[in-house]
């Protein structure tokens, strides 16, 4: 087992890494911004070491930096985190070559999955099933996109193969929109992504965003963890997740998180990963694989008593999972709020002092937060300050948990998305359960006229 791992990265799931450690008897090496420099992760490990100005870029992007911080302290293992360089097959690469382990997959299958267009050719290679499309990049050829199109049938999605995080997307409803659209896409794609290339879907109508959990280790075993509802989203990115997917028959559930684990051992996968999947009218239909740990992991913590975080570690220092699908057990069920430095209902970030600060507790609460009393959040990052959990027996005893927690929580200072989630927690249609991922953009669109 390592002695010391260094954290790249910053914010709630630095702090979480840490603790991982700490109950594992892992030494920690906090990397941090100039802005981050009072952080309570920072100030709680045993070292840190601050690795540029406040932007990104000179700082949590700096791969130079984050390797010298490893080297300087003796390091022997780099956890990325989620965001930031934690699905860069570069920086993967660069880890290993510089004598250190990369917690998380080997750089050759962040590049195999980190493509949607190589994604979905292992993907069907090992019957996990794909949203019906094109079979790889779309040609050149206007007449052949044309055909593709029309053999899918309208509408139609236009996607980035490098994309991520909703960019990179474009939906067609006619012919006649199509060729302009591919090259619209083609050409943001290049520019945030530096690939222009592009491929076509159908375009679901309704689907909910169902994914799985797998954990796989080097040795060629590989479990899954079951699946998270995560529709409620706001321009494709998750505002609220839960486990078990309300109404999913355990069956189909079982089926498909098989297949998932089926796929890691064939592609040779090592580490944490989700499989993001499209489910509509009893049909999943695979998206894109996220090779790290995500940001709502912990639901699937709470539903099975697996520290996910800690199985990372294990894995990455070669040893082998200590158990097998058949010891998985799902107990009750789990919804997680991501709170955020943001108006609730315009989305302007909100950065600045928190002046009060109260953690919400009682059965069934867990608070994943790096934020305290006086905290400063800086303008520079994502806003999300934390997450809100809670565990219950059924799915209405964790609502109802959720909803006391709500309303116990306080930061005041700043906006947050608290009464947003205030507001989900009382809505009919989330509490019966299987919402779809545009239910939260058609709720906050008021009607036109007014």
């Amino acid at each position: 087992m390592f002695e010391k791992i260094l954290i790249a990265n910053r914010g709630e799931i630095a702090l979480r890494i840490q603790r991982a450690c700490r109950e594992m008897g892992i030494r920690t090496v906090a990397v941090h911004s100039e802005a981050d420099a009072d952080a309570k992760y920072v100030k709680l490990a045993d070292e840190s070491v601050c690795i540029g100005p406040a932007a990104s870029a000179l700082s949590y992007l700096n791969v130079p930096a984050i390797i010298s911080a490893a080297e300087l302290t003796d390091s022997e293992a780099i956890h990325p985190g989620y965001g930031f360089l934690s699905e860069n097959a570069d920086f993967a690469e660069r880890v290993e070559s510089s004598g250190f382990v990369f917690i998380g997959p080997r750089p050759e299958t962040i590049r195999l999955m980190g493509d949607k267009v190589s994604a979905k050719t292992a993907m069907r290679a090992s019957h996990v099933p794909c949203v019906p499309g094109s079979e790889g990049a779309l040609p050149e050829d206007p007449e052949e996109i044309h055909r593709i199109a029309q053999e899918i049938g309208y509408p139609i999605i236009i996607k980035a193969a490098g994309g991520g995080g909703g960019r990179g997307m474009r939906v067609v409803h006619s012919d006649g929109a199509l060729l302009n659209a591919v090259a619209m896409t083609q050409a943001e794609a290049q520019t945030a992504f530096g690939n222009p290339m592009v491929y076509m879907e159908r375009y679901l109508q309704r689907p909910r965003h169902i994914e799985i959990q797998v954990l796989a280790d080097e040795h060629g075993h590989a479990v899954h963890l079951g699946e998270r509802d995560c529709s409620m989203q706001r321009r494709h990115q998750k505002i609220l997740e839960e486990a078990p997917a309300p109404g999913l028959d355990r069956i189909l559930r079982d089926r498909i998180g098989e297949r998932c684990a089926q796929a890691c051992r064939d592609i040779g996968y090592r580490g944490a990963g989700t499989f993001e999947f499209l489910y509509e009218d009893g049909e999943f239909f695979f998206i894109e694989m996220n090779t790290r740990v995500q940001v709502e992991h912990p639901v699937t913590e709470l539903i099975t008593g697996i520290d996910i975080v800690q199985e990372q570690i294990r894995i990455a220092a070669g040893e082998p999972l200590s158990f097998g699908q058949e010891d998985i057990q799902f107990r009750g069920h789990a919804i997680e709020c991501r709170i955020n430095a943001e108006h609730p209902y315009s989305f302007v970030p909100s950065p600045g002092r928190i002046t009060a600060y109260h953690a919400p507790g009682g059965p069934g609460i867990r608070v994943d937060s790096h934020v305290y009393q006086n905290y400063v959040v800086p303008p520079h990052y994502d806003s999300m300050i934390g997450k809100l959990l809670a565990h219950g027996a059924t799915r209405d005893q964790a609502i109802a948990r959720m909803r006391t927690a709500l309303m116990e929580m306080v930061v005041e200072g700043i906006h947050t998305n608290i009464p947003l989630h205030q507001d989900l927690m009382r809505d009919q249609n989330v509490l019966t359960g299987g919402t779809s991922i545009h239910y939260l953009e058609h709720k906050l669109t008021p009607p036109s006229g007014n």
